[in-house]
């Protein structure tokens, strides 16, 4: 049943752009650029995504089949997941090749693994925010997008900053094998702050949007 349904997400609901942006990862790629925001764009597909469900009623549609509401708020976390994954695993390649053939980014950090860690802390902070406050109408995408994009964008600046004091930049922002050690904790923190984000976020937004009268 959750296969048929992402299926749905995937073929229905979603909007090109979304697709689009999962590759914006290549923008790594680009000298002297924040590489947080080709990450927001990840989250901007989503929102697109959301808005064309609102104004094709998809969620009173997929509420009417022989589901619970419960399945109707999984199957739209789960294609949160893919889209952020996705674009997160396209990026690599780029982060690994910008590494060899750039310079160092002298506008911020380096995409190396404690970039990554950051970026799934990132997308935790947007999912927890924009998915409950969307289910708690399963309406209103364009307020829940905006109150989720304060915390998120002051989440970057600092995490931009950051690097630029000696006592954490040292080691996060290099590409440097020898600093690996140091920033695989940050990336298994963002892991696991990820997994617990989604879950929170998906349990939420489901109590929530049991409660909405379609």
């Amino acid at each position: 049943m959750m296969r048929a349904l992402l299926y749905k997400e995937l073929l229905l609901t979603s909007l090109p752009p979304m697709f689009i942006f999962m590759f914006f990862g290549a923008m790594l790629m680009i000298p002297g650029y924040p590489y947080y925001v080709p990450f927001f764009f990840g989250c901007l597909g989503l929102f697109f995504t959301f808005q064309n469900g609102r104004e094709n009623k998809d969620t009173f549609y997929t509420a009417a089949l022989p589901i619970s509401k419960g399945d109707v708020v999984r199957a739209r976390c789960l294609l949160v997941v893919l889209v952020e994954l996705g674009e997160v695993l396209i990026s690599v390649p780029f982060a690994v090749l910008r590494a060899y053939v750039l310079p160092p980014n002298p506008v911020g950090i380096e995409p190396n693994p404690a970039f990554y860690g950051f970026v799934l802390i990132m997308f935790t902070i947007f999912n927890v925010i924009f998915l409950t406050q969307f289910y708690k109408t399963a309406y209103n995408v364009g307020k829940a997008f905006i109150i989720a994009q304060i915390p998120l964008w002051l989440y970057i600046i600092v995490m931009e900053a950051l690097v630029h004091f000696p006592a954490s930049g040292t080691y996060l922002d290099t590409t440097n094998p020898s600093m690996m050690l140091r920033q695989l904790p940050v990336l298994a923190a963002g892991i696991v702050i990820y997994i617990l984000g989604m879950f929170v976020a998906c349990r939420v937004s489901i109590r929530r949007f049991e409660k909405v009268d379609l």
